[in-house]
């Protein structure tokens, strides 16, 4: 059975209930996500023997953070021990013309202090096949880049095959160096890579004229984008675009692309009414199209597993996509009516 290895920073989630404001009342809602983390458990519930990696402060917030992935059948075998505290991040959920905010408090989390060297990654390597990685980890400090870039590094030399999701975060990157000079680094020994249109252009500073903030989508702009992420890097096999159509906080169309080098394909377009959650589609989408690839029959199977598993997880409180491949297919093949199942 093959082995998948996911490499990132979980942290606690706190958010008022509901879409309340900060604070509006003194509740916060305690779980726990992370991008990395995230895919993770989705390859997990899909059935994959999938490993996480990380850095978990030894105290009783640690030891919750990792009971709850060993209850989505992640194997938390590989996480290392150590460090002061476990990030966290401050959701306050959006609705109708109202964003949703997102406040990190994160700085000297255990994964910001770890550097090379502090991860046996031949351990950790030892019989997997494929590696998940995104732009969120090297953007926490600049030891947490070295460590990420050792991470592909080794990745590559075991001829593993490696993803990464680009997840540009601005509000991360403060340390002293800028997303492109890292992440087109770390790119280079990507085989798959995903993201949004924005993660492209702002992680790895390719220009094309897309319009991210109107809403509105422009198909024939994002072949143009692929062709240029792959003319740049011979090392990406594949390269998908997830593409959110924000008409308001509530309502959101979700398709996707992906350029193989041989085929552009376009996926079907879900359009989704009143979100519960939107905080880890994207990651949904990166497990749905891993598991996709390595067990599906082709990258347009491939893509709308992954476009209708993230459109799921829109429905889903929290960020842990906590979906079936039965779910993902049922909706895949056409199942959108949300009628009870008896």
């Amino acid at each position: 059975m093959k082995k998948y290895i996911t490499f990132g920073e979980i942290m606690l989630r706190l958010k008022p209930p509901n879409w309340e404001r900060f604070f509006q009342s003194p509740l916060l809602e305690a779980t726990f996500g992370g991008g990395e983390a995230n895919v993770a458990v989705g390859l997990a519930r899909f059935g994959l023997n999938v490993a996480y990696v990380s850095v978990v402060p030894n105290n009783s917030i640690g030891d919750a953070c990792i009971g709850e992935l060993r209850r989505q059948g992640v194997d938390t075998s590989l996480i290392v021990r150590k460090g002061n505290r476990l990030g966290i991040y401050f959701l306050e959920a959006g609705a109708n013309q109202r964003p949703s905010k997102v406040i990190y408090d994160r700085s000297h989390s255990a994964i910001a202090e770890t550097k090379p060297g502090d991860i046996n990654w031949d351990k950790v390597f030892d019989g997997a096949s494929w590696f998940h990685i995104s732009g969120i980890t090297p953007a926490i400090s600049l030891s947490a880049s070295e460590l990420s870039l050792e991470a592909v590094k080794k990745a590559r030399e075991k001829g593993i095959t490696v993803s990464c999701d680009l997840n540009f975060r601005k509000n991360l990157w403060k340390y002293g160096k800028s997303a492109p000079e890292v992440m087109s680094e770390l790119v280079k020994y990507a085989d798959i890579v995903m993201g949004n249109e924005e993660d492209c252009q702002k992680s790895l500073e390719i220009k094309v004229d897309v319009d991210v903030e109107s809403g509105r989508l422009q198909t024939e702009r994002y072949r143009e984008l692929t062709d240029k992420v792959l003319g740049l890097y011979s090392n990406i096999k594949k390269i998908a675009i997830s593409l959110r159509e924000s008409h308001s906080a509530n309502n959101n169309g979700w398709s996707a692309v992906l350029n193989n080098r041989e085929e552009f394909l376009i996926s079907k377009k879900y359009e989704i009414h009143n979100i519960v959650d939107r905080v880890g589609g994207g990651d949904t989408f990166a497990s749905g199209l891993i598991y996709g690839i390595n067990n599906l029959p082709n990258d347009k199977a491939s893509l709308e597993f992954a476009v209708a598993a993230s459109c799921l997880m829109h429905s889903i409180p929290g960020d842990l996509p906590l979906l079936s491949v039965e779910e993902v297919e049922n909706l895949a093949g056409g199942a959108t009516s949300g009628r009870v199942q008896r």
